[in-house]
């Protein structure tokens, strides 16, 4: 067999993928999924370090895209939503179909281990983004804000997105930012609490009280 069999790397994945769902995560090996891809575990560690690595094997290229795209935006006077513009514009579908996408979100939602590696990629990718903002002149405090709300308000729409078929992930990370604002209305407009059921607030009973005759 050799080396560097064509297609070794996406085999590996689709069969990682396979044997995770099939006996789970934690009782599946490297050497499983080389076997199941069809190629020796040797050629498995020259693609990932460990089998977690196979779900997080675009991770890094992923961050520098998204750095990058953030470097090249013309206009942050709004930072926020060029942040969650930025990761909306993303090729997301060149990672893959979109239900694989979206097992391999399920996959590491389910798993403790998974999903705090996941945490600490979104961390180093919110710290990367926030220092692409502060290079493109944003507020240090406001960039790093800007950075990790952002991602994870685009995460809202990515979900959603995740599961449908034809909805635009533009238009749902849009949604995702309006609803976000509408959290934080304007000074001096927030809406006023609203008491459940029907009876007088408290100090118009106390009032009412006041006035009935003994």
């Amino acid at each position: 067999m050799p080396r560097w069999e064509h297609g070794s790397e996406e085999r590996l994945k689709r069969a990682a993928m396979e044997l995770f769902e099939e006996q789970g995560f934690e009782d599946t090996s490297a050497v499983q999924i080389a076997k199941r891809a069809g190629v020796t575990t040797r050629t498995f560690f020259r693609y990932f370090p460990d089998k977690e690595g196979v779900l997080f094997a675009d991770a890094d290229a992923l961050a520098e895209a998204l750095v990058r795209a953030v470097l090249q935006e013309t206009d942050v006077a709004e930072p926020l939503r060029s942040v969650v513009r930025t990761l909306a514009g993303f090729d997301w579908e060149g990672l893959g179909p979109r239900e694989s996408q979206r097992r391999r979100d399920e996959l590491i939602t389910a798993n403790p281990g998974l999903l705090e590696r996941d945490l600490i990629k979104q961390r180093q990718m919110a710290d990367g983004v926030g220092e692409a903002l502060r290079r493109c002149g944003v507020d240090a405090d406001v960039a790093g804000l800007a950075a990790g709300v952002g991602i994870e308000v685009f995460r809202t729409a990515y979900r959603q997105w995740l599961e449908t078929d034809d909805a635009d992930l533009t238009t749902m990370a849009d949604a995702a930012v309006a609803r976000l604002a509408t959290l934080m209305p304007p000074p001096g407009k927030a809406p006023k609490a609203r008491r459940s059921g029907t009876d007088p607030a408290p100090r118009t009973r106390r009032r009412a009280t006041a006035a009935r005759p003994t």
